[in-house]
């Protein structure tokens, strides 16, 4: 076998290699129910493609040491894109907790939507002392200006039972309710 041959056989066999070593647990987002439905002023939002930071964007579930480190929780990821994921739990969140229908980006009907919200996460940790913090920014427009134009800030806290992969998703799925339901009331 040349040279050349070895290295082809290599390159063809490295990626079935590496998808045999995949046995990460994958978790998943819930979408809690709200405390109640809010009356808005507007019948459709679009929820833009959240802004995630870098450690939050990757499939890692990410825990904060007491330094303040982040470390990978082993052998654990998020079952969806965290982009994708959250962005399509907002919009569930806030179809549920309005009277609007949400949907994500892109708009898929014709008529253009009410109001298009768009979140810019600056933190997205579960913290050493057990506490789920999600805070930045988010933007509501209203091309019609059915509503009143803003950007508001936001910095949730959710408490988590521990450090574990299913703790860190059980509170980010509370936090991102919590995000919707501060959201939906902006609308009225």
């Amino acid at each position: 076998m040349t040279v050349f041959s070895r290295l082809v056989l290599c390159l063809a066999i490295a990626p079935l290699l590496g998808a045999c070593g995949d046995n990460a647990a994958r978790y998943l987002l819930d979408a809690p129910s709200p405390a109640q439905k809010v009356g808005v002023r507007v019948r459709t939002i679009e929820v833009r493609d959240v802004a995630l930071p870098d450690y939050a964007s990757a499939s890692e579930i990410m825990v904060q040491d007491e330094a303040g480190a982040l470390h990978p929780v082993p052998k654990a990821i998020w079952a969806d894109d965290p982009v994708r994921g959250i962005s399509l739990l907002l919009a569930h969140n806030l179809d549920a907790a309005s009277t609007a229908t949400a949907m994500t980006e892109p708009w898929p009907l014709d008529q253009p939507p009410d109001a298009r919200v768009d979140v810019r996460v600056e933190r997205m940790i579960a913290q050493f002392d057990d506490q789920f913090r999600l805070s930045g920014q988010y933007a509501i427009a209203s091309p019609d200006l059915i509503v009143r134009e803003r950007i508001e800030r936001f910095d949730i806290l959710r408490p988590m039972a521990d450090q574990s992969p299913a703790a860190v998703a059980s509170a980010t799925s509370s936090a991102l309710l919590a995000l919707s339901e501060q959201i939906a009331s902006k609308l009225r």
